[in-house]
């Protein structure tokens, strides 16, 4: 639900712990903040947890904050203001002691970067600082802690038997806050679910904490629980697992692995940033040397097994909605991959509905014609809009 009237300030004094969140009452309204800030060392304003709560409560997904600027909300997509005063440095630092122990901050400090998560009592949180012109920021992704099965979140019926399959290469793709985790999320907890396997994963940070259901699930976090990823997904192979998610497939080394293990009789899933199937493929071939073209080609039409490119786009009741572009990879699909010829296999998807293939325009159609989606919305997230007009124009 969105809110319609920015937040007040919040009466909340910044919290003192070093490593985690208090939950201490605020303080009554006789006493004085600066006096109590000043005793704790810190600055008076709203605490970090204050803020998250408030995002929790309304349904937003990110929370921004910086040095030099007020706190905003990101709000199904767009992003959105608050009447929370204009952050100054000491207020900054306080919150950097909700989240992260004196050595994170350091480290902070030193690389100008930092990516990690953290477990309030009501939220998880993907944490990314970053320093700007104007100071340090942050940006906090909330991850609800109650993971939404395939069926709640409305995905294709095709992702269950995904889940199934024993081995092969499942790449799930998409811009930032497509909804990737989710969907991740929600194949895994259905594996978790319903199969006796043993999942491993390997994140960086860990986003979606899953428990150990009728499968054996154990997750890494980079960083915390390894120190290398590529050490850590290679000695995965001597881990007996079923199924490895990969928290992002970034380089040429990565995909050798991954490939490896989804070749030696293991469910591997990986995620990417591209906007569509076929430019997955395209990518994770643009990976290594045109000289080894020819083998990777090989290599991945043997061992994927499906491409799940997802975007997100705004419904007529305000919120949003997830539309899909699938490759399966069928026996031509296979064949187009080996001969480099990328263009032909749209083509197949959007013929081959009956294996569960579509593209990104018959989702985006299905979905204006169900009513959720307005044309207009539809037409701004294709990638083939002049494709998708036609389309909507033969089926009014």
């Amino acid at each position: 639900m969105t809110s319609s009237s920015p937040f007040p300030p919040s009466p909340f004094p910044a919290t003192p712990s070093p490593a985690a969140p208090s939950a201490a009452p605020p303080l009554p309204a006789r006493q004085s903040h600066g006096q109590e800030a000043a005793i704790a060392g810190l600055a008076a304003g709203p605490s970090l947890e204050a803020i998250v709560r408030e995002a929790h409560r309304q349904g937003y997904s990110d929370v921004h904050l910086g040095v030099g600027e007020g706190p905003r909300f990101r709000c199904r997509g767009d992003i959105q203001r608050t009447e929370w005063p204009t952050t100054d440095a000491a207020t900054f630092a306080s919150w950097l002691k909700e989240l992260l122990s004196p050595t994170q901050i350091d480290s902070f400090r030193r690389d100008k970067e930092f990516d990690g998560s953290f477990g309030f009592d009501f939220v998880r949180v993907r944490i990314n600082l970053l320093e700007t012109l104007l100071g340090p920021a942050m940006v906090l992704r909330l991850i609800p802690q109650t993971i939404a099965s395939i069926e709640e979140l409305g995905l294709p019926e095709v992702l269950h038997e995904i889940c199934q399959r024993p081995k092969g290469l499942v790449l799930v793709t998409g811009p930032t806050g497509s909804g990737k985790s989710t969907t991740l999320a929600a194949m895994i907890d259905h594996i978790n679910r319903t199969m006796a396997r043993h999942i491993l994963t390997i994140e960086d940070p860990v986003e979606f904490v899953h428990h150990s259901q009728q499968s054996l699930i154990r997750q890494r976090e980079v960083g915390q629980h390894t120190k290398v990823f590529d050490q850590a997904l290679r000695a995965a192979l001597r881990e007996d697992p079923d199924v490895i998610l990969i928290g992002e497939i970034r380089d040429q080394e990565t995909l050798t692995t991954a490939l490896e293990a989804s070749q030696t009789g293991h469910l591997v899933f990986g995620t990417l940033h591209t906007n569509s199937a076929v430019k997955t493929v395209e990518r994770v071939l643009g990976m290594v040397a045109p000289s080894a073209q020819t083998n990777l080609r090989l290599a991945l039409s043997e061992s994927l097994l499906a491409v799940i490119a997802q975007g997100l786009v705004k419904t007529t009741d305000g919120k949003r909605a997830a539309f899909h572009d699938i490759l399966l990879n069928s026996d031509a699909c296979k064949d187009y991959i080996q001969r480099g010829e990328l263009e032909e296999i749209e083509a197949i998807m959007g013929r081959s509905a009956f294996e569960g293939m579509r593209t990104a325009n018959q989702s985006l159609t299905l979905l204006v014609e169900a009513g959720r989606v307005d044309p207009s919305d539809a037409l701004a997230q294709s990638m083939k809009p002049n494709e998708l007009s036609q389309a909507l124009r033969g089926r009014q």
